[in-house]
């Protein structure tokens, strides 16, 4: 469960007292920001790297202090350095990396103050560590939670309902037909779309369930997955004691998402790495508003690319869409 932003801003100051000396970059980062993820009640290491080493523009090697691929880069300096110095820096490793792994927000820190910067929005704020706790807000997407910006036509909801669809067209191909088909396919873009933005408690959740308890020829992937889905049907007091913990762990969807019984898939090592791609994709980012053309299984390939470009009333559906369905949802779940 995640938590309430009340025991994250108790958390935050604990973590002031606890790192208002601190000023070492080498011996003292990692810790830092193990710390610093904990205050949100994330692990670290789930969803970033330390010291990744990227590439800059014209070849020349370089590295951050800390990188989450699509949402975080960090540059971290001892206390006293020029941190708009290190902002600089981190932009040109930015230049350099691809669409998708660009990040929305970039962090400059030398311990004792912090500059977050908002890229899609170009927004930045300042503040020193003491001042954290009335901050901790603005790093809402730690924990699946940020500003949902209105784009027409967004190129990232296009690559979604390509991804979508080719494995439809997989699974298509290997016999499993409508009605399941469809069914199935909404049910795995809940999953995902679970898996980014926080409804899942654990960040990667199904990733990882996929990646660690699935065969890699794939044939175990469809009865599990069926498995999973009857789980999230289930309430917590009426699951098996001996349930595998990691789908103990997965919250109770109510509704009649996961209520109908579907066939079972069967899946081959290449559709297994088609989900398992799909999962790396940031759905945190795809709008609701073309969940019904990501749906439509009766799509071609160009059919699917030319609706998904066409969504040009997106800032006016979404306004209504996210009161009624994913505000709610994330409520029920949290």
């Amino acid at each position: 469960m995640r938590l309430s932003w009340n025991e994250i801003r108790d958390q935050a100051a604990q973590f002031v007292r606890v790192w208002q000396d601190a000023s070492h970059e080498s011996g003292e980062t990692q810790s830092f920001y193990r710390d610093f993820f904990a205050v949100f009640g994330v692990a670290r290491h789930s969803v970033a790297r330390y010291e990744e080493h990227v590439w800059k523009l014209e070849n020349r090697a370089g590295s951050v202090s800390l990188f989450w691929p699509g949402v975080l880069l960090v540059e971290q300096k001892s206390s006293g350095r020029d941190i708009k110095k290190d902002y600089s820096q981190a932009s040109e490793c930015l230049d350099a990396l691809s669409e998708r792994e660009q990040p929305r927000y970039v962090l400059a820190s030398d311990f004792r103050t912090f500059e977050l910067h908002d890229r899609a929005e170009s927004r930045d704020l300042a503040f020193k560590l003491g001042e954290f706790p009335k901050h901790v807000e603005k790093f809402g997407f730690i924990v699946g939670v940020q500003p949902r910006i209105f784009r027409d036509q967004d190129p990232v909801n296009i690559e979604a309902a390509e991804i979508v669809g080719a494995l439809h067209d997989a699974l298509k191909e290997s016999g499993y037909r409508e009605p399941d088909l469809g069914r199935f396919l909404v049910r795995i873009v809940f999953c995902l779309f679970a898996d980014h933005t926080g409804i899942f408690d654990q960040r990667g959740a199904f990733a990882e369930f996929i990646e660690t308890r699935t065969q890699s020829d794939g044939t175990t992937l469809g009865p599990r997955l069926v498995e999973l889905f009857q789980v999230l049907n289930t309430p917590e007091s009426a699951r098996q004691r001996s349930l595998d913990e990691d789908l103990a762990g997965l919250p109770y969807v109510g509704g009649d998402m996961f209520r109908e019984k579907l066939g079972i898939p069967a899946f081959n090592a290449a559709m297994r790495l088609q989900l398992l791609d799909a999962s790396r994709f940031d759905w945190s980012m795809i709008s609701p508003a073309i969940f019904g053309a990501l749906f439509q299984s009766v799509m071609d390939a160009g059919q699917r690319r030319e609706q998904g470009a066409h969504y040009t009333t997106e800032q006016n559906i979404l306004k209504v869409i996210e009161p009624l369905f994913l505000d709610d949802l994330k409520a029920e779940l949290h």
